[in-house]
């Protein structure tokens, strides 16, 4: 049997260190802060649900490889209105993501635009907020003209949260956090099948946000 030398079994020991056996190393994570973004976009492909990430210029995204960072700018105060408690105290902070367009901020909504008509019974979809983890709550929610709040979900009351979404239809929310930090935040859908009764519901979907101070 030929023995190596000392330099060749050097070399080996490098190339087995550098070469295949090496761990891949992961994928730099797609950062959004600004721009028109589905957080939950719903689709429906091979008999099941798929949840992914959708912005105006990125384009659909794997939410495991995302990150939306909530700008300084969106921090702000509970306002001094009973209708507003769902958020915590009057004057406490608050960093919203507004249902209203602001260029310097995400515009961020929940999406079934790639959904057919008459494939779901009603036409609906189910979308539940099954889980937060992060440093404060989570609360989404809408406003209508005159400024009232309607809740969609609140992490600081208890979870799951579910609302009912059209097929083929986007909407417009406020997203409230109350603090800054990093957040894991879990959806998944479901809905019932025309053709045969059927419910069928999505594997959990986490979207990861990060909200700046400063």
């Amino acid at each position: 049997m030929r023995l190596l030398t000392r330099g060749a079994a050097l070399a080996g020991a490098l190339v087995l260190g550098l070469g295949v056996g090496a761990p891949a190393q992961a994928a730099p994570l797609v950062t959004l802060d600004k721009g028109h973004v589905d957080v939950v976009d719903v689709e429906y492909a091979d008999g099941g649900f798929e949840l992914h990430i959708h912005h105006e210029t990125q384009g659909e995204l794997d939410p495991a490889e995302t990150l939306l960072r909530v700008l300084p700018k969106a921090k702000t105060t509970v306002p001094d209105d009973p209708a507003y408690a769902f958020l915590g105290a009057a004057g406490r902070p608050v960093w919203i993501l507004p249902q209203v367009e602001d260029p310097d901020l995400l515009f961020a909504g929940l999406s079934t635009e790639e959904l057919e008509a008459g494939v779901f019974a009603g036409d609906q979809v189910a979308v539940t907020l099954c889980g937060v983890s992060g440093p404060g709550k989570l609360s989404v929610f809408t406003t209508d003209a005159v400024g009232s709040p309607s809740v969609v979900f609140n992490s600081r009351d208890g979870l799951p949260d579910t609302t009912t979404l059209s097929a083929g239809t986007h909407k417009h929310v406020n997203w409230a956090f109350t603090a800054a930090g990093t957040y894991r935040v879990t959806f998944h859908v479901s809905a019932r099948l025309s053709a045969n009764n059927q419910v069928i519901t999505s594997e959990p979907t986490t979207v990861t946000f990060k909200v700046l101070n400063s």
